[in-house]
């Protein structure tokens, strides 16, 4: 197997790793990192996203601007975090840390896209149901079916009534109205095999067909999670979104990212591209 040069372009908004030839495994500390936040949302599902009542930028959604494009200033994010911790928004209680980074890494060969997360997984949330599990990391991707996918990234498959939110069916999973998302999930408990699956009409972890694979590991507080998938194809632009769920945390009660998208050029190319 061919060894990987990489070299490094970051404009704005628009981190570019370029792949020279192919390889086996990414030499990490030659991939430049990006960080992508993920926050507590709270209950703020797709519903009350598109409501003006609620949520301020629904003019700028139907203009086409994205949620990342409004919402990434400066290296973070200018949510109001004060109002996605109250009760208003978060009933059962917020967790003492509302948003933090996830460094984010990708690379890829001729036949696997490779994603990296490292981040600290932070304590003090209200919810600990996965006993089993101290962290689980996801990243989802939707495809062309799922409306405003680029724009809104995971949201579409979060509703009102999926189960952990207020009076919902405790057995309803996310869905997605229209399209489908594939999905991979890495989880820290001893044994875990990686979830490969979809989100459609219900949310299936297995089944899919990303192919994926994920090995994580925890050296101090700092989590480091590598995702393997199949190679979208040169060209191919695929959105993505994060969720880490941290502190025995299930369900709604996770730290997520915006919508991104990573972009596979013709000639090797992987380009993070803030919409």
């Amino acid at each position: 197997m061919k060894s990987l040069k990489i070299k490094a372009v970051l404009t704005g908004s628009m981190l570019v790793v370029v792949s020279q030839c192919a390889m086996a495994a990414p030499d990490w500390t030659k991939v430049p990192k990006r960080d992508v936040h993920v926050f507590h949302a709270g209950v703020t599902p797709i519903e009350w996203v598109s409501k003006k009542s609620s949520h301020s930028g629904t003019a700028g959604m139907k203009k086409g601007e994205s949620c990342a494009g409004c919402h990434e200033e400066k290296g973070t994010l200018n949510l109001n975090f004060k109002r996605l911790a109250d009760k208003e928004l978060e009933p059962v209680g917020a967790p003492s840390t509302m948003i933090y980074p996830v460094s984010f890494q990708s690379a890829h060969d001729d036949a696997s896209l490779y994603i990296r997360l490292s981040f600290k997984a932070p304590t003090g949330g209200a919810n600990k149901a996965d006993k089993d599990n101290e962290v689980k990391a996801t990243v989802m991707f939707p495809d062309a079916s799922v409306p405003n996918a680029a724009q809104e990234g995971c949201w579409a498959t979060c509703h009102q009534d999926a189960r952990t939110m207020p009076g919902a069916d405790d057995k309803k999973t996310k869905y997605a109205a229209a399209g489908s998302y594939e999905l991979m999930q890495w989880r820290s408990a001893k044994g875990a095999k990686a979830a490969d699956g979809s989100v459609s009409s219900a949310r299936k972890m297995d089944g899919g067909a990303l192919g994926a694979k994920a090995e994580g590991s925890k050296a101090g507080d700092v989590y480091t999670v590598t995702f393997t998938r199949k190679y979208p194809g040169a060209g191919k632009t695929i959105p993505f979104g994060l969720a880490i769920h941290a502190d025995h945390a299930s369900g709604r009660f996770h730290h997520v990212s915006l919508g991104y998208a990573l972009e596979m050029a013709a000639n090797g190319e992987v380009k993070f591209i803030k919409q």
